[in-house]
C-alpha cells in the first residue's frame, strides 16, 4: 500500500497526460516511492511497460508529449543538483561514486538504446526524443559514463541517417551535448556538416543549424546555409551567425557577402532578420559605432552594400539617436577637409539620402546636417580642385595611387550629396550649376568623376534642349579650348636685334672701363664725355629691347585648338553618353546632337584606343534609340562591331542591337537587308540546321532576321562568359516581349542553363531562371512554345555524346522543369476560352507519338513517368485519342515498369465522372515530403502541391514498393503504417468546427492502459 504522498506508476502516467498537473509534485511523489523500494526491478519493468504505450504513438499528441516530458524529468531527478567548481574539486571521488548510483537512469538509457533499431518509425522517433530530453535536462557540468556516452553516440549517429525526417531531427538534437569542437575529427560535427550539405529535408537542416557548435570548421557550412533554398533555413542561419559568431571571426569578404545577400533576399522575413538581429549584433561588437562598423566592411569597393547596410541601421534607429550620431560636422554643417574619410563621407551621404527620402518628416533634421546649396558648392569646388592628377610614373607608386583612389571615392560621395541639396532657391542652384560646369571643363578633374558630375548637372536642368546646349558648350570648351594667338616672328629681324643688342652691350662695357680709367687719371673732362656716351648707349639698348618685346607680343585675337588625345576624347564621349541617357526617349535628334555625332562620335569609333571606341559605340547605340532613321543607317556598323572588335566593345554593340530590336522590332531590318549579305559567312547547310525561325514582323525579311538570330545563337557557344551571358539575356528579352517566338531558341537557352560549363556564371543562371518562370506564366502562347521545345530538348540530352558536358545533365530534372512550366494552373491569367485544348494534352499526344517511334528506347520509362505527371483536361475527344495511343503502346512496350505506368494511365482515363471529380488532374503529380526539398522554393509550385492530395503519395509508395497498391490504401511516410482510406475533398470547415473536431480527436492513453489492465 502507498501513502497519500505517494502514487503508483499507473496513476502517475494517467495524471502526467494532463498538462495542468504539477509535474514537479508528481515526480517527487514517484521518486519517494522509488527510493523506498528495495527491489527496483519490478518498478523498472512496470515503468517501461506504461512508457511503451506512449512510444508507439508517432503523432505529436499533447498527452504523449506530456508523458515524454514527465519521464525525462523523473529520470533526471535522481541526479544531484549542480555544484560549484570548489565543491567539485572537494568531492571528486564522492561524485564519481554518485554517478554510478543511478540504476534507474542507466536502465532507461539501456532500454532506449536497445529500442532505437525498432522497425516502427514511431518507436525510433520517441527513442531519439527521449534521449534528447534526458541529455537536455541534465546540468551543464553533469557527467555520464564513457561507455554510455559511446553507446549513445553510436546510436544517434545511426539515427541521423534514418529514413524519416522527424527521427533525424530528434537524433541531431540529442547529439548537441556530444559535440567536441576542439576535436578536429569529431564524429558528431562531421555528421552535422554532412547533414547540412546533403539532407533533403529543411527541418532537419534547421535542427542541425540550431545546435551545431561554431568553430573554424563549421563556420563555412553555416555561411553556406544563408543561401539555402528554404527561407526558414536561411533565416535561422543568419540568427545563428548573429548570436554565436563574432564579427572579427569573419573575413571582410564574408561580411560583405552576408549583408549583401541578406538585405537583397527575396524573403521579407530573412531581410528582417538581417536588419533586426545580425546588424545590431555587429554594432554591439563595435560598441555602437557605425563608422567603426563601416571600417569592418570594404566601403570603397562595395559602396552599394554599405549604403544598404546604413539604410537598414537607420530604419531601426530613433530620430534623436540619428541627430546625436551626426558625422563630425562643424558649425558650418560641413566635415573639415582634413577629417574626411571614405567611411564618414559615405555615412554623411547615406544619412542625408535617408532623411531626404522621409519627406517632410526628415526635412528639419536634414537642415541640421547639410548646409545651403551655395556653401556646399564652394566646399565641393575646393575639395575637387585638390584631387591630384597622377602621371604615368606616379601611377606606378602604389601608395600615391591608393591615396588618389581614396580621394576620388570621397569626391564621388560628395557629388552624390548634391541630390540632397535644396536647390529651389535660384542663387544656390546657379552656384551649384556653375561649379559643376567649371569642374567638367577643368582638365585636372579625374575621368572617373565626369559621368557623375554630368548626371548631377543634368538633374538640375529640367529642359532637354537646355541640357543639350549646356553639355555641348562644355564639350566644345574641353575639346577646343580658347587660346591666345601668337603672331609668327621674323627670324632675320630677331637675329638683327640680337646682334645690335650685343654690340651695344659691348660698347657700354668698354665705355664704363674707359670711364674708370679716366677717373683714376683725374681726367674729369674726358670722364664727363664718356658718361654722356654711356647714357646714350643705354638708351639705345632699351630701345632695342622694346622693339624685341613688341615683336613677341601676341595679336589681339583668340583661336580654338582642337585636342584629339584619348583622355580628352574619352571625357567628351562620357559627357555625351550621359546626356543621351538622360534625354527623353521621344526627344528628337536636333542639329546639335547631329553635329556631335559627326564630329565626335563617329570619328572616335575608328580610334586606336579601346576605351574611346567602346564609349563611342555606347553613344552611337544610345543615340540611335532616339531616331529610327539613324538606327537604319548604323545598324550594319553595329553588327560588324559586334562580330569583329574586342570583347568589351562587342558586348556594348550587342546591347545596342538588342535595344534597337526591342524598341523598333525586326521591321527595322527591312531597309538594311541588302547590307547584311556579308554577315552570312556560314554554309547554307549549317544555316538551315542552326538558325531558328524568327517570327516575321511586318515586312522584315526572314533571312535578315535569321542572320541576326544566327549570330546571337553562335554567341551562346562562345568561350567568353560575358559575351555568352549578354547574348542569352538579349534573346530572353526578345522572346519575353514577343519580338521573336522560337522553340529551338528556347531549347538552346534551357540546355545552356543546365550546361555544367555555365555553373560558375551566376548572372547567366539567375537571368535565365527568372526568365523561364516569367515567360511560361505570361500566356498560353508561350507555353505552346515550351511544348514544341520539349521533345527536341530531351532528344538533345539523350543523344549527347559521353564527351559532351550535356551528358552530365539529369534529364529527369529537365523534364520536371518543362512539365511544371507548362502546367495550365501556372498561368498568371488562365485562358477563359473553354474550347482551347490544354497544353498538357498536346504534350501527352506528342510524347505518345515519340514512344511509338521506338517502344524499346531507354527513354520510354522517362516518357511514361512524364505522362503520369501531366495535368490533363477532361475533354472527351482528347481522352479517346490518348486511350487509343496508350492501348497501342501497351501492346508494343516491353518494359514492365513502363507497362504498369501505362496501364495505370488507361485506368485513370477510363474512370467515371465521379472518380474524375475525386481525382483532380493536379493529383497526378507525385509528392515526396523527404525528397522534395531540393526543388526550387516556388510559391506557385507549393500551392500546386497543396492541391495534389494523397493520390500523389500513393503513387510514390507504389514506385518504392515495386508492386501495385490497393486502390484505397496508402502507406504514408509520416503515419504509423495503418491503411488510411483516401478522403474525398470537402468544403473547408469553419474555425469553430475545427476546434470542436480537434477536441474530439485528442488522444487519451487511459483507454489503452485500462484495457490492458482488464
Amino acid at each position: 500500500m502507498t501513502t497519500d504522498s505517494e502514487v503508483d506508476i499507473k496513476e502517475a502516467f494517467q495524471r502526467a497526460q494532463k498538462g495542468h498537473n504539477n509535474k514537479a509534485k508528481l515526480v517527487a511523489s514517484l521518486n519517494s516511492r522509488y527510493n523506498k523500494l528495495e527491489d527496483k526491478t519490478l518498478f523498472h519493468e512496470e515503468f517501461v511497460h506504461y512508457l511503451k504505450y506512449a512510444m508507439i504513438v508517432y503523432k505529436r499528441e499533447p498527452t504523449v508529449e506530456n508523458i515524454i516530458e514527465f519521464v525525462a524529468r523523473f529520470a533526471t531527478s535522481f541526479l544531484s543538483p549542480p555544484k560549484t567548481e570548489e565543491e567539485e574539486q572537494q568531492e571528486e571521488e564522492e561524485e564519481e561514486d554518485e554517478e554510478d548510483d543511478h540504476p534507474f537512469l542507466s536502465f532507461i538509457f539501456n532500454f532506449l538504446l536497445e529500442s532505437h533499431k525498432a522497425s516502427s518509425h514511431a518507436v525510433r522517433f520517441r527513442v531519439c526524443q527521449l534521449i534528447n530530453k534526458l541529455l537536455g535536462s541534465m546540468a551543464e557540468n553533469a557527467q555520464i559514463d564513457d561507455d554510455l556516452f559511446d553507446r549513445i553516440h553510436q546510436a544517434m549517429l545511426v539515427r541521423v541517417t534514418d529514413k524519416f525526417p522527424n527521427v533525424r531531427i530528434q537524433a541531431a538534437l540529442a547529439m548537441t551535448r556530444l559535440q567536441q569542437p576542439k576535436d578536429s575529427d569529431c564524429p558528431t560535427i562531421n555528421a552535422y556538416m554532412l547533414i547540412l550539405e546533403n539532407d533533403t529535408n529543411a527541418e532537419v537542416r534547421r535542427a542541425v543549424l540550431s545546435c551545431i557548435a561554431m568553430s573554424p570548421r563549421t563556420l563555412p557550412k553555416v555561411l553556406k546555409r544563408t543561401r539555402d533554398i528554404k527561407e526558414n533555413v536561411r533565416k535561422l542561419a543568419y540568427q545563428v551567425l548573429a548570436e554565436k559568431v563574432h564579427i572579427k571571426a569573419l573575413t571582410i569578404a564574408q561580411r560583405v557577402t552576408l549583408v549583401q545577400q541578406g538585405l537583397r533576399d527575396t524573403s521579407e522575413t530573412v531581410r528582417q532578420m538581417v536588419s533586426s538581429r545580425l546588424l545590431p549584433a555587429w554594432l554591439l561588437r563595435v560598441e555602437g559605432n557605425v563608422i567603426g562598423l563601416l571600417h569592418k566592411l570594404d566601403v570603397e569597393n562595395c559602396a552599394d552594400t554599405a549604403l544598404e547596410t546604413l539604410k537598414a541601421i537607420f530604419k531601426g534607429t530613433l530620430t534623436e539617436e540619428l541627430q546625436q550620431n551626426r558625422a563630425q560636422l562643424d558649425n558650418r554643417k560641413l566635415i573639415p577637409v582634413d577629417s574626411l574619410s571614405c567611411e564618414n563621407a559615405l555615412y554623411w551621404r547615406a544619412l542625408c539620402e535617408f532623411l531626404k527620402a522621409q519627406g517632410d518628416d526628415g526635412e528639419e533634421m536634414l537642415e541640421q546636417v547639410l548646409p545651403d546649396a551655395a556653401t556646399y558648392a564652394d566646399f565641393l569646388c575646393r575639395y575637387l580642385k585638390v584631387v591630384p592628377l597622377l602621371t604615368e610614373e606616379q601611377r606606378a607608386d602604389f601608395n600615391q595611387l591608393e591615396l588618389v583612389m581614396t580621394k576620388e571615392f570621397i569626391s564621388q560621395q560628395l557629388i552624390h550629396l548634391i541630390g540632397c541639396l535644396d536647390t529651389n532657391e535660384e542663387g544656390g542652384r546657379k552656384r551649384v550649376l556653375s561649379v559643376l560646369q567649371e569642374m567638367l571643363a577643368l582638365p585636372q578633374t579625374p575621368s572617373s568623376l565626369v559621368s557623375l558630375l554630368t548626371e548631377k548637372l543634368l538633374t538640375l536642368i529640367p529642359d532637354d534642349h537646355r541640357r543639350i546646349q549646356t553639355v555641348a558648350e562644355i564639350i566644345s570648351d574641353v575639346r577646343e579650348p580658347i587660346m591666345e594667338a601668337i603672331a609668327p616672328m621674323d627670324e632675320n629681324m630677331s637675329r638683327r636685334h640680337q646682334v645690335q643688342l650685343a654690340e651695344v652691350k659691348v660698347s657700354i662695357m668698354e665705355a664704363k672701363q674707359t670711364l674708370e680709367d679716366s677717373i683714376t687719371a683725374q681726367d674729369f673732362s674726358r670722364a664727363a664725355e664718356l658718361k654722356d656716351s654711356i647714357t646714350e648707349l643705354e638708351n639705345r639698348r632699351n630701345q632695342i629691347l622694346q622693339e624685341v618685346q613688341e615683336s613677341c607680343q601676341p595679336a589681339d585675337k583668340e583661336i580654338r585648338t582642337e585636342k584629339n588625345d584619348p583622355e580628352t576624347l574619352l571625357r567628351c564621349l562620357t559627357m555625351c553618353a550621359e546626356l543621351l541617357k538622360q534625354m527623353g526617349i521621344k526627344t528628337r535628334i536636333g542639329p546639335t546632337i547631329s553635329a556631335l555625332m559627326s564630329s565626335l562620335v563617329l570619328p572616335s569609333i575608328a580610334s586606336a584606343h579601346p576605351a574611346v571606341r567602346n564609349m563611342a559605340v555606347v553613344c552611337l547605340g544610345t543615340c540611335t534609340l532616339h531616331s529610327r532613321e539613324l538606327a537604319k543607317a548604323h545598324m550594319v556598323l553595329l553588327l560588324q562591331i559586334a562580330q569583329l572588335d574586342e570583347v568589351k566593345i562587342r558586348i556594348s554593340a550587342l546591347r545596342a542591337i538588342v535595344d534597337l530590336l526591342l524598341l523598333f522590332g525586326f521591321q527595322l531590318l527591312s531597309e538594311t537587308a541588302a547590307n547584311l549579305t556579308a554577315l552570312n559567312s556560314k554554309s547554307p547547310d549549317r544555316r538551315e540546321e542552326d538558325a531558328p525561325a524568327a517570327e516575321e514582323k511586318g515586312d522584315a525579311p526572314e533571312d535578315t532576321a535569321q542572320s541576326i538570330l544566327m549570330m546571337l545563337s553562335e554567341f551562346l557557344d562562345s568561350e567568353v562568359s560575358d559575351l555568352r551571358t549578354e547574348s542569352a539575356e538579349g534573346l530572353a528579352k526578345l522572346m519575353y516581349t514577343g519580338r521573336i517566338s522560337s522553340a529551338k531558341m528556347f531549347s538552346r537557352l534551357v540546355l545552356l542553363w543546365y550546361n555544367p560549363v555555365t555553373e560558375d556564371d551566376t548572372r547567366l543562371r539567375h537571368c535565365l531562371g527568372v526568365f523561364f518562370q516569367l515567360y511560361a506564366r505570361e500566356s498560353r502562347a508561350h507555353q505552346e512554345v515550351l511544348d514544341e521545345a520539349f521533345l527536341p530538348t530531351v532528344r538533345t540530352l539523350m543523344n549527347a555524346p559521353a564527351t559532351s558536358p550535356l551528358a552530365e545533365v539529369d534529364v529527369n530534372n529537365v523534364v520536371e522543369l518543362l512539365v511544371e512550366l507548362t502546367r495550365p494552373s501556372a498561368l498568371i491569367k488562365p485562358s477563359t476560352n473553354t474550347e482551347e485544348v490544354c497544353v498538357h494534352d498536346y504534350l501527352a499526344v506528342r510524347i505518345c507519338g515519340e514512344m511509338l517511334k521506338d517502344p524499346t528506347a531507354p527513354e520510354v520509362r522517362l516518357y511514361t513517368k512524364t505522362l503520369s505527371n501531366l495535368e490533363l483536361s477532361g475533354d472527351g475527344t482528347v481522352k479517346k485519342d490518348l486511350q487509343t495511343l496508350l492501348q497501342q503502346l501497351v501492346q508494343e512496350v516491353k518494359d514492365r515498369i513502363s507497362l504498369r505506368g501505362l496501364e495505370k494511365m488507361i485506368g485513370q482515363l477510363a474512370d467515371s465522372k465521379e472518380q474524375a471529380e475525386l481525382l483532380s488532374p493536379s493529383a497526378l503529380q507525385p509528392l515526396d515530403v523527404n525528397t522534395d526539398e531540393a526543388a526550387a522554393d516556388d510559391p506557385s509550385k507549393s500551392a500546386k502541391r497543396a492541391k495534389r492530395g494523397t493520390a500523389g503519395q500513393r503513387k510514390v509508395c507504389a514506385a518504392r514498393s515495386g508492386r501495385k497498391p490497393s486502390r484505397w490504401a496508402e502507406s504514408s511516410e509520416e503515419s504509423d503504417g495503418e491503411n488510411v482510406p483516401e478522403s474525398v475533398p470537402q468544403v473547408r470547415p469553419s474555425r469553430r468546427a475545427k476546434t470542436a473536431a480537434l477536441e474530439k480527436t485528442k488522444l487519451d492513453l487511459n483507454t489503452l492502459i485500462n484495457q490492458e489492465a482488464n
